[in-house]
């Protein structure tokens, strides 16, 4: 009876062993990119700066202390694109990839850690998911860096440097992880619009979510075959929000900059900046200029659009578009009295409102929290926006920052650490670490109204 007990109590949860799994992943990498045999001749890599190196790839953010190009040679290049591709499809992924191929079966706990990793609300057809995940992946990450490497040969005499670039970026890119090799991140190409692109293309296949993915293929394939398909309420309102958010946001940079960066620029510059600036603050931290050079009213909307992030079951992290709209969608239905919130002829679940908010309130105050904090240690050498910039980013798996991120102390350096993996697990995910309650109390207490507002 007492070793019942006693396991009740140690047993872990699937969200616990997920965790745990990025935790670990991320203490295994801190070990590895310290080693020389990953760095350049002369390259010395203090412990801080690797934990923070493997917390920024396994959480794909892309926030880094020290310069890519200048730190890896080859070998840690590759390491770091296995981390960026471990990060951006998740643990549960390869995972399942690995079973597969040893001939194991996928029994109901190993459902239920993938179901968590993707956040997915049941437990059918996952393995299919995530095979479909994997390949797909592969596939995009495959003609991405085959077009990138190709093009790139403009650029470089040998084609195994190209496709080297090529095929890092692309996959960079994709898994939105914001890690360059060229040393500048994309300074070089700030009015190669054909880079830009492709770049954007794949930052936004990687940040529009896997589920909308599948459906999109799904839907392909039944009009080929003149069958009729209809889209779920998840992926009409994650593509809804995700491409509003990224035109608004591409509207609102232009407008914000027209007469102050974008001054004497011609009208595709500043097309190409509003927009791959819009696009890349969702998750991708890729960037064509210094950031810190826009207006403080701009850093504070790219501050906000990157804590949005990217959609559900994606590469990206954030509060994501879905609790975004739902936020969105209660506060206008609450304003014109209605009870219940309705969008596409579909009611949005009461779970799913509680949810929005759970984490739209919690991500508030961490943010909020982090910020002052932040400040505190590092406020003496960087102004509130520089320091409110870095957190939004380092939350959002963003990547993107005004330059004080080698700067930082190491506690500042160990803050931001926990907030890329705060945002690579998931803000519920985060909070279910602490729910240790097996059996829900059947003990019902009457209601009773206070005063709100």
């Amino acid at each position: 009876m007492r070793v019942n007990r006693l396991t009740d109590k140690i047993s872990l949860s699937g969200v616990h062993i997920i965790v745990f799994a990025y935790f670990g992943a991320v203490l295994l990498g801190s070990i590895l990119f310290k080693l020389p045999i990953f760095h350049n001749e002369g390259v010395e890599m203090g412990y801080i700066d690797s934990l923070f190196t493997a917390a920024s790839a396994i959480s794909v953010t892309g926030l880094t202390v020290l310069n890519t190009a200048e730190t890896f040679n080859v070998a840690g290049t590759i390491l770091l694109a296995v981390y960026l591709q471990f990060g951006g499809i998740g643990i549960m992924t390869l995972g399942t990839f690995i079973w597969v191929v040893m001939g194991k079966k996928i029994g109901l706990k190993e459902r239920q850690l993938i179901m968590i990793d993707h956040n997915r609300t049941d437990l059918s057809g996952l393995v299919q998911l995530m095979k479909k995940v994997l390949l797909m992946s592969v596939l995009i990450e495959f003609i991405g860096g085959l077009i990138l490497g190709t093009y790139l040969l403009k650029y470089y005499s040998d084609w195994y440097t190209a496709y080297y670039y090529g095929f890092f970026h692309a996959l960079s890119a994709f898994t939105n992880a914001g890690f360059d090799i060229f040393g500048d991140s994309l300074f070089q190409f700030s009015n190669d619009y054909f880079v830009q692109s492709i770049m954007m293309i794949l930052l936004i296949l990687g940040a529009i979510g896997f589920p909308v993915l599948i459906e999109i293929g799904k839907y392909l394939r039944m009009k080929q075959n003149k069958k009729n398909f209809r889209f779920s309420l998840y992926t009409k309102l994650t593509t809804t929000t995700f491409f509003s958010l990224l035109i608004f946001g591409a509207l609102a940079i232009f407008l914000l900059e027209n007469n102050a960066y974008f001054q004497g620029m011609s009208w595709h510059q500043k097309l190409f900046y509003s927009l791959f600036n819009s696009v890349t603050a969702r998750n991708g931290g890729f960037a064509t200029m210094d950031v810190s050079l826009f207006k403080k009213e701009t850093l504070f909307f790219i501050s906000i659009l990157m804590v949005i992030g990217a959609s559900p079951s994606s590469v990206g992290g954030g509060i994501r578009t879905t609790t975004f709209a739902v936020v969105f969608l209660s506060i206008i239905s609450f304003a014109k009295g209605n009870k219940e919130i309705k969008i596409f002829k579909r009611k949005i679940d009461d779970e799913d409102i509680i949810k929005s908010f759970v984490v739209f309130s919690v991500a508030t105050i961490l943010i909020g929290f982090s910020t002052i904090l932040l400040s505190f240690f590092e406020g003496y050498k960087s102004t509130l926006m520089e320091v409110l910039f870095e957190v939004s980013s380092a939350f959002g798996t963003t990547g993107l920052s005004m330059g004080i991120t080698s700067s930082l102390t190491d506690v500042g350096k160990l803050l931001i650490t926990v907030l890329m993996f705060i945002g690579r697990i998931g803000l519920l995910s985060l909070l279910f670490l602490f729910n240790t309650q097996k059996v829900r109390a059947r003990t019902t207490y009457p209601s009773e109204k206070i005063i709100i507002g």
